[in-house]
């Protein structure tokens, strides 16, 4: 009699363990719930990267989404004394760039002991990401953001590497692993989720004046 009965609880408990599956497979993206994480854009690196203006601009975007949408951005610098600073143009104003959380660091990934911690009191569970090198520092953030269960975003407009095959392999490895390929406009519109939001027409302003800008990687699909 005991046997009848745990095989339908087992089977109710796999169901309900897919269905939670199935929903964080979805990825949408929520203003509450989410961090943009900004990947060493640093001046040393600014004329080695395969579109790097298109980056930069990209990550003035979003960063100014994110001010719009009081979504918390936490930067990285990969060996500041080698690398330089963040460019100053990823963010709209001087200010909004000292305002924000800044992280040196030596290892490839993000995670490290100081930025895990600022992550856990931010209590988001959905990354987004650009920055570089996608092949290099972005990936092993992302595989390491996703191996502790989170959602996580790459914006492909806003990620490269100096080579571009290395660009293109490190996104089919973080597709494979489980992170969501988007680009800045998509992630900015799934944040606000309708033309009703109240700050709907702040963000369709800063993606018009996006669009105006010349995006490398955008010219490089109609060859």
């Amino acid at each position: 009699e005991r046997r009848r009965c745990t095989k339908p609880r087992y089977t109710l408990l796999k169901m309900a363990a897919a269905t939670t599956l199935a929903k964080r497979a979805v990825g949408k993206l929520r203003p509450e719930t989410t961090a943009m994480l900004l990947v060493d854009i640093q001046e040393r690196f600014r004329p080695l990267i395969y579109n790097g203006e298109t980056v930069v601009q990209t990550a003035r975007y979003m960063t100014s989404v994110a001010k719009a949408l009081n979504i918390p951005v936490v930067v990285t610098q990969q060996y500041t004394k080698v690398f330089g600073e963040t460019v100053k143009e990823c963010f709209a104003e001087q200010q909004d760039l000292e305002a924000t959380p800044i992280y040196e660091k030596k290892l490839f990934s993000m995670c490290t002991e100081e930025v895990a911690s600022h992550l856990s009191k931010l209590n988001r569970s959905s990354y987004i990401m650009f920055g570089i090198e996608a092949h290099v520092c972005v990936q092993q953030t992302a595989l390491d953001l996703l191996e502790k269960g989170n959602d996580v975003h790459i914006i492909v407009d806003g990620v490269s590497s100096q080579q571009p095959i290395d660009r293109e392999v490190a996104l089919q490895r973080l597709s494979q692993a489980g992170a969501f390929l988007t680009t800045a406009q998509s992630a900015a519109f799934m944040l606000m989720q309708s033309a009703e939001h109240p700050n709907f027409k702040a963000v369709s302003k800063l993606t018009v004046e996006h669009m105006k800008l010349p995006n490398e990687f955008n010219e490089a699909l109609k060859k």
